[in-house]
């Protein structure tokens, strides 16, 4: 049975407050698992193209090994009998228009890179950038994301197909899911991008990265707080 625990000098006002957020809080709660219920239930997304992506390594040491060809449908791990391990894919906004690593995305990474290996016991997980594969390698080193798959989209159309690129090299962050069928096709399962609407603009992936969250939870809010890649 829930109980409150009380706490010196809590005031009566205080009290009936913190209850009536507790029990907003779990209406919440029920309404995200909606939500979540509502994504899964959908129904099988457009079959998509092969997209080539390069590969460079994977480790700090062997800036010499050449850099790979690895096809979308490569980026499943599991065999082809078992198409129900879906791939997630983060697409990081850096390279082409975007000439600096995104200071927001760098946040949602940093947690990425220590979260990811619990991640892929039941999903595949990458990043994918426009930047070339010595550029992305070189400032994931910087970062110390030794854990993460780093993949450029090199000369593919996938990121503007997929609306993370504009005509102009433009870029967007993006978080992408994506299934295999039995028969091998790649299918887009479900995307989500910052901009939730016209008056929504960098909201839409905010559940990635607890920073905000934590922030939400002192009295000052979020504020005008902003992330920078070296503070």
């Amino acid at each position: 049975m829930f109980r409150h625990t009380r706490l010196p000098g809590e005031s009566a006002e205080y009290l009936a407050a913190r209850e009536e957020l507790r029990l907003a809080e779990i209406e919440l709660m029920h309404r995200r698992e909606e939500v979540a219920a509502r994504r899964r239930a959908l129904p099988p997304g457009p079959p998509l193209d092969d997209y080539v992506f390069l590969e460079g390594p994977a480790d700090l040491d062997s800036g010499d090994e050449p850099v790979r060809e690895v096809r979308l449908s490569e980026l499943f791990t599991a065999p082809e009998t078992t198409p129900e391990r879906p791939l997630i894919m983060y697409q990081f906004m850096y390279g082409k228009a975007q000439t600096d690593p995104c200071p927001m995305c760098t946040l949602w990474i940093d947690g990425f890179s220590n979260s990811a290996h619990h991640v892929t016991r039941n999903a595949d997980f990458v990043i994918a950038a426009a930047a070339d594969p010595p550029v992305l390698r070189t400032y994931a080193r910087s970062r110390g994301w030794h854990r993460l798959r780093l993949l450029s989209c090199g000369d593919s159309t996938f990121k503007y197909d997929t609306g993370s690129e504009d005509k102009d090299g433009g870029q967007d962050s993006t978080v992408s899911v994506f299934t295999r069928d039995g028969d091998g096709t790649v299918r887009h399962f479900y995307s989500a991008h910052p901009r939730m609407s016209p008056e929504i603009g960098e909201r839409g992936i905010d559940v990635l990265a607890p920073v905000w969250h934590f922030l939400d939870l002192t009295p000052q809010g979020r504020g005008d707080w902003y992330p920078s890649v070296d503070y």
